[in-house]
């Protein structure tokens, strides 16, 4: 699979842009806020129905107009396909394929993978566990059809029954009745879940290990580890023993929304214990893995997007992440950088060819 061109209506700082992009390495270069990270985030925003970086539509549009569009033909499978995005003001966004619009976005997700790696990663380190789940979510919902659709039912049945224990809060009783269908529905669709991520962690912890040691030279103890309430005690249970404290707090405290990743560095917390150098290698391993997990179920190459990647590594570790994806195991890459010329002595070093686009202002050249 790889993308052919693409095409942005008033998207971000771009009022019009169009561009044709070779095979294989693809890179976008030109000063702080001349809008390179715009460009990858358009090709996130045709592969997976939304930015990278800000979830609300409408703040992606160019100030000043009522609608942003972008549009792309790709290649997959020996098939042409063209997929549109448009968003405007105060409206439903609308997302086709082939001039068809979809009936949920969820469809679409998984038909053109994709793995970014940016500067912003750091958020699954050091933020809160939702980061960490979310980074989980989006590998699998990109090979799993109904995975997605599980999640949303989840937080559905959740949503209830959250609302149930802010209601037996205030009026003091409740219908048990309601409770245990509440229980059931959430037991459901979270012991689906939890399945699926259970077994997502063995396929995906062996992947995890093999690129963090290759570019670190194995110097460096790391574990990645999944921790659910579900591992040890059934679902049911653990909803019928936290009832008291689930009323008092008036939320549900057990359940695969409390899972978590957890990330060591010899034994310790990397958040805390490893150096910048070292989690920015994590980061980079995990997002390798991802790529590898989902060439290996979806059956084809995804598209890889490098973020201001250079300005993060050292000279040792940036050569052999290049050499690495540039490699035949790897497909369509765009990339990032500031300078010109470090690009092309990158590239030129491993003998790979790239396609460069200098970006300036919201307009970009083919150099």
């Amino acid at each position: 699979m790889w993308l052919k061109n693409i095409t942005l209506l008033n998207f971000k700082n771009y009022a019009d842009a169009s561009l044709s992009f070779s095979k294989t390495v693809n890179a976008f270069v030109g000063n702080n806020g001349a809008g390179k990270t715009n460009l990858l985030d358009a090709i996130h925003y045709l592969c997976l129905c939304k930015g990278y970086f800000n979830p609300i539509d409408s703040q992606q549009i160019k100030t000043s107009e009522d609608l942003f569009m972008i549009q792309g033909d790709f290649e997959r499978e020996q098939k042409n396909e063209k997929i549109t995005c448009g968003v405007k003001r105060n409206q439903k966004k609308q997302f086709k394929r082939n001039k068809k619009e979809y009936d949920k976005l969820a469809s679409h997700i998984g038909l053109f993978p994709l793995v970014m790696i940016s500067p912003y990663d750091t958020n699954i380190i050091m933020d809160g566990s939702e980061e960490r789940r979310r980074f989980m979510d989006n590998v699998i919902s990109q090979t799993d059809a109904h995975y997605l659709d599980e999640l949303i039912l989840y937080n559905r049945h959740l949503l209830n029954r959250n609302a149930l224990l802010k209601q037996i809060a205030v009026t003091r009783s409740y219908d048990p009745t309601l409770l245990e269908i509440y229980n059931e529905q959430l037991v459901q669709s979270g012991n689906k879940i939890f399945a699926k991520r259970e077994q997502f962690m063995k396929d995906f912890i062996p992947l995890f290990d093999k690129y963090y040691q290759f570019l670190t030279d194995d110097k460096e103890e790391v574990s990645l580890f999944y921790q659910s309430q579900l591992s040890e005690t059934p679902f049911l249970k653990l909803l019928g023993q936290s009832i008291e404290k689930d009323k008092i707090l008036e939320r549900t405290t057990t359940g695969i929304h409390k899972d978590e990743l957890i990330f060591t560095i010899t034994g310790m917390p990397l958040k805390k214990f490893g150096s910048q150098g070292q989690q920015k290698s994590f980061l980079i391993a995990l997002k390798l893995a991802q790529y590898a997990y989902l060439q290996k179920f979806k059956g084809f190459k995804p598209l890889l997007l490098l973020d201001d990647i250079f300005d993060k590594l050292d000279d040792n570790r940036m050569h052999k992440l290049m050499e690495m994806v540039s490699h035949q195991d790897f497909g369509q890459i765009f990339i990032t950088d500031t300078g010109r010329e470090r690009v092309m002595a990158v590239f030129n070093k491993i003998d790979v060819a790239v396609t460069l686009f200098e970006v300036n202002n919201g307009a970009v050249n083919h150099a």
